[in-house]
């Protein structure tokens, strides 16, 4: 072999391997962009029960509304 055709046979290498670097980080960027799809569903889901649950509590009466100081003490105080 020549000096030339081993640094053609060197580059090639080196080429393989940047192209298989970059298809697996490829997927794995596509893995992660689905996850993160998945998790701001599901934040976004949890925001619009809290929102729920906030309009709920300010919708009610303050009699709906327990006070502490009305409720009697523990059995064991």
């Amino acid at each position: 072999m020549t000096e030339n055709t081993l640094l053609i046979e060197q580059l090639q290498d080196r080429i393989d391997n940047l192209e298989a670097k970059i298809a697996f980080q490829d997927d794995v960027i596509e893995q992660l962009n689905i996850e993160i799809t998945a998790h701001q569903e599901g934040i976004s889901h949890l925001k619009d029960q809290l929102n729920l649950v906030v309009d709920k509590v300010k919708s009610m009466n303050a009699s709906q509304i327990a006070n502490p100081e009305d409720e009697a003490p523990p059995p064991h105080y």
